[in-house]
């Protein structure tokens, strides 16, 4: 750094800093005789008491989401960003390969009118949509609930059910073998295909591969994602027309490749 890049460093920083003391001072004339920095009190796994959650180490939970008390996660499954999951008065229990998406919510209950205790059970490679609420239910393994849906207290989704988008599933509601229910209140609309039933299980499988590069990229640390930023930066300009002219090639650093498992698109090559 240079003369004038120091010099112009020291004189942000003395601005930053007069500006600080003046945020201060103002506090202060207005009867506030502390200055308190406000700290986000967000915890992606948080404790109820005694109950904690449990986690397995190849399951994904992104960092905004919220898993409270007592729920247990399986192996390779993924929970996402802004989703809820509170075991606090009832528990909650999700099998391996599950993906419950972006911003759904899942929780218990202690008791209900009908007197029942209604944890929230989920199988394995369930595949949970954006925004869904699960309260008080069990959905089978390698079933379906579509994105906007909601499953009131002791509904059961059986193995290859389906729960249309947006339906609202009412208490103590059975959704048989491998039927489509939709609609408010939810009603059986029709069989499910073959090629549907197979959709279920390799949406399961799609969402943990995807879920394995959100982890990756959310563990890196700030020296790794500032080489990257630069990396995307140089190879951005680039031009494949104008390179093949002069007979350039560039490979694309392995950095800013996504794997193929999460790329619909690439066929696997043979070994």
């Amino acid at each position: 750094m240079g003369t004038l890049g120091k010099a112009i460093y020291t004189v942000g920083f003395w601005i930053r800093e007069t500006g600080q003391a003046m945020d201060r001072l103002g506090c202060r004339l207005q009867g506030n005789y502390y200055f308190q920095e406000q700290l986000s009190r967000h915890r992606t796994l948080m404790n109820v008491f005694d109950k904690a959650p449990v986690v397995d180490k190849e399951a994904f939970v992104a960092p905004s989401a919220s898993v409270i008390g007592d729920v247990r996660v399986g192996r390779g499954s993924s929970i996402w960003y802004g989703c809820v999951l509170r075991g606090d008065v009832n528990s909650i229990s999700i099998g391996s390969g599950t993906n419950i998406q972006d911003n759904a919510l899942v929780h218990v209950a202690k008791s209900n009118l009908s007197g029942k205790v209604l944890p929230t059970i989920i199988g394995d490679n369930v595949t949970v949509g954006h925004s869904a609420v699960l309260h008080g239910c069990t959905v089978e393994d390698e079933a379906f609930v579509g994105m906007g849906a909601t499953l009131l207290d002791g509904t059961l989704v059986e193995k290859h059910a389906m729960v249309a988008a947006g339906a609202l599933v009412r208490q103590n509601t059975k959704i048989p073998y491998g039927e489509v229910w939709g609609g408010n209140p939810a009603k059986f609309l029709r069989k499910l295909t073959e090629e549907e039933i197979a959709f279920i299980s390799q949406s399961a499988v799609n969402y943990t591969n995807l879920a394995q590069v959100h982890a990756a990229e959310n563990a890196k640390g700030f020296e790794e994602i500032e080489f990257e930023k630069v990396l995307r930066k140089k190879f951005a300009r680039r031009d494949e027309d104008y390179d093949s002219m002069l007979g350039v090639v560039r490979e694309t650093p392995p950095e800013l490749i996504l794997p193929d498992n999460v790329l619909p698109d690439k066929v696997a090559k043979a070994p």
